[in-house]
Order: structure tokens, then sequence, then C-alpha cells
């Protein structure tokens, strides 16, 4: 089964809004089975959407249309298909009654064109509007599926997840739902991770395999169809295996949840604390530890120590540590491994974690910009130091991927990899 979607506005074009509604879609007819091929944007204009859609049914099973439902001339979508498919537009009494109690409860006067808003295409099935006027409409014409759907998200999510889904199961009983998983890694590029993988990438037929980026993550997600989830588990499980007896040092989650999140859960489970002292994450660190749902148990609170004046009022980082010509600097190994003492003695935490370097956009101490060090104190072993060289990207990023570094290397500790 293959499927197409059309959202219809010329806001859409415009990048007046964005188009949320073909990603709720897509990820709700996925969890039924069915592959989104194309995603088709067009403009309130009578040809240009027939066009779409007589593009869309040479190459899908099945349409899905956003927009145009409404009481406005603009408002397209009905007719042009009704003309296409060579089928009127009747009333649908119910959804009429609703619109007219709606007025009279307010005391306004309906106009005529509100009508236009109960209107669906004979022999075809009414879809249910919970949260408007808008009636929307289910029909299978010449071997093709069509769905309609209001354009507005609040709208078209209800109606999209009850009687729309519902409608697909009855028309369409032979199709699998989706199984999925995500792996979620960290410590590793992308392009590293494709190259470990890349043989079961290239073979994939069921369950297939996708590689996601993000800023220090990356994940895979397996999916498969199968008629049950026992089915489904058996591959996922299999295929999970195999990727981890490759890259299992890097695998932190398989679910989709960041690695700050996974950090948080071990040291929950350890009964362990930490605590951070940063400087050119600036306090990202500790923002990103504390998004986490009641992190307040595992994570004591930090310091953001930018300047030499604060490394060493706050944190008692010696001068001749941090300035002079024999002094390693601020920008150091010893001095990351300092603060990470130092603040985990503070906080009275059982890990201490700091990081100093380079963030730019000029060098630091004559030391290139992504240059890291980044130390992880603990009351049970000794400091481990590391030094990220060369962390590419502007500013940001390399703030954001020291941060994740930082996650990553304490999560290593913690599970034991």
């Amino acid at each position: 089964m293959k499927a197409e979607i059309i959202a219809v506005g010329t806001e859409l074009l415009l990048g007046q809004i964005v188009n949320t509604n073909a990603q709720y879609i897509s990820q709700g007819l996925a969890d039924l089975g069915i592959d989104v091929y194309y995603q088709t944007v067009v403009g309130d204009n009578h040809l240009r959407l027939q066009e779409a859609i007589r593009i869309a049914r040479g190459r899908a099973d099945l349409i899905l249309m956003t927009g145009g439902l409404g009481p406005t001339q603009d408002d397209l979508t009905k007719d042009a298909l009704a003309e296409l498919l060579g089928r009127r537009l009747i009333l649908h009494e119910p959804s009429m009654a609703k619109i007219e109690e709606l007025f009279s409860s307010r005391g306004l006067a309906m106009v005529e064109s509100n009508r236009r808003q109960a209107l669906m295409l004979e022999d075809s099935d009414p879809l249910h509007n919970e949260t408007g006027l808008a009636v929307g409409n289910a029909l299978t014409a010449e071997g093709t599926h069509y769905i309609l759907l209001p354009g507005p998200p609040r709208e078209m999510r209800p109606m999209f997840d009850g009687p729309a889904k519902s409608w697909l199961r009855q028309a369409l009983p032979d199709e699998r739902p989706l199984y999925s998983r995500q792996l979620k890694f960290a410590g590793i590029g992308e392009s590293n991770l494709e190259a470990a993988v890349i043989d079961l990438i290239q073979a994939q037929t069921d369950p297939t395999i996708a590689p996601y980026a993000k800023e220090g993550e990356v994940a895979l997600r397996i999916s498969t169809k199968a008629h049950s989830e026992a089915e489904a588990l058996i591959r996922l499980n299999d295929m999970t295996a195999q990727i981890g007896a490759r890259v299992g040092q890097y695998l932190y989650a398989q679910e989709d949840i960041p690695i700050e999140e996974a950090v948080v859960r071990l040291l929950r489970q350890s009964m362990k604390t930490a605590a951070v002292a940063e400087s050119l994450t600036g306090g990202l660190v500790a923002e990103l530890l504390t998004s986490v749902p009641g992190s307040s148990s595992e994570f004591h609170g930090g310091v953001v120590t930018y300047t030499n004046e604060m490394k060493q009022r706050l944190l008692g980082i010696p001068l001749s540590q941090l300035e002079g010509p024999e002094a390693p600097g601020a920008v150091s190994e010893s001095t990351a491994s300092l603060m990470a003492e130092r603040v985990r003695d503070l906080a009275g935490s059982d890990y201490g974690i700091a990081l100093t370097g380079v963030a730019g956009p000029a060098e630091s101490e004559g030391k290139p910009v992504g240059l890291v060090y980044l130390a992880i104190a603990s009351r049970e072993a000794a400091t481990q130091s590391y030094t990220l060289l060369h962390l590419s990207g502007n500013r940001q990023t390399i703030r954001v991927r020291a941060a994740k570094q930082a996650f990553y290397r304490l999560w290593q500790l913690l599970s034991g990899k």
C-alpha cells in the first residue's frame, strides 16, 4: 500500500504556517503499516489541485488530503475531487444540523456559505469532526482510496486518529502494523556508526534500518511489519543483537531518549549523585540535566566558572595553575581535573564533572578552537580526564558536542562499558 499526502493551502506555500499535518499523518500511517511515498503541497487553485490529484492517483493507492474543507470560496478540495471523479456534492444532514445549532445557540445569523462545510461527495463515508464544523470524507473510486481531512491541526488530528483510522482498518484489513525500535548511540559519529553496520543496511529487507543524527547523538531506527507484537519482537531483538555485537559500547538506550536522561537513570539506579563545573559550556550541562524530570535527586547542582577569577573564587583553583608563563592554563587537562574534584567536594556529590576549552570564534591561550578538556572525578577511583580534539562546528555546536561527550563518558563509567 503506497500513500501520498496532499496538503492544500496557499499559506503553506508562502511559509506562513508549517505543514505539521503531513508529519503527523505520516507517523499515524506508519503505525498502520502504510508507507507514505510522497508528500505534496498545493495552493488554493482549482486546476492545480486537480493536477496534483491526477499525479497522486497515478502513483499511490491511498491519497490523504488536508485543508480546503472550510466555508469560503478558496476552500476547494471537495469541489475539485468531486469534479474529477464525476460525483455530486450532497448535504450531510447531521453536520448541517450541528452548524445550524451552533449559530442558533450564539444568536448569530448563518450565512449560506457555511453550508459548504456540511457537503460531502456522494457515495462516500462521512468522517465526524469532533472539534470543528467541516465534515470529512472517505471513499474508494476506481481502486484508489481517498480521505479528506480539515486543515486546522486541532480538527485534523482527532478526525484522523478516530474515524479516519477506523475507516482505513476496515478498507485495508490485510495491512500489517509497523513496529519500530530506536537504538540511541553516543560517543560515535554518524559516518563511523554507518560504516560499522553498512552491510546490514545494504542487505536490509525486513527489518529495515535507518540512521538519524543529532548533535552529539546518533540513532538507528529498526522497523518491521508483523501481524503481532510477539512476531515483531523476534525480528527486532535479533537485529538489535547483531548491531549490539558491533557497536554495543556506544549503545546507551533502546528507546528515543537523550543521553542525559540515560545518565540520570543510571545515577538513580546506582544511588549516586553528580555536580558540574563548567567553563566553555556556560551551564549547558546543568541545563540538560535539569531538563530531565525528577533529576533533582541525582543532580546536586553546578557552577559556571567562565573566568580565571571565578575558577579561583568558587573552586579554589590557584592562580599559579591558571596564569603565568609556566602555568598549564585554564584550558588544560590538569585544570579540568582540579575543577571536577573541587566541585565534587563542594557539592558533596559522588561525581564531579568539569569542562574547559575553546568554543571560539577565536583562539584562547594560544590554543585552537574546538580543543576541549573534560574530567570526571569519582569518590571511588582516580579522576578520569579526556582530551576532545578538534570538535568541529560553530560556537554553539562545539558547546553542545562537548556537553554530550561529558554525558557519554559518565554513562561509560556508570554502565561499565
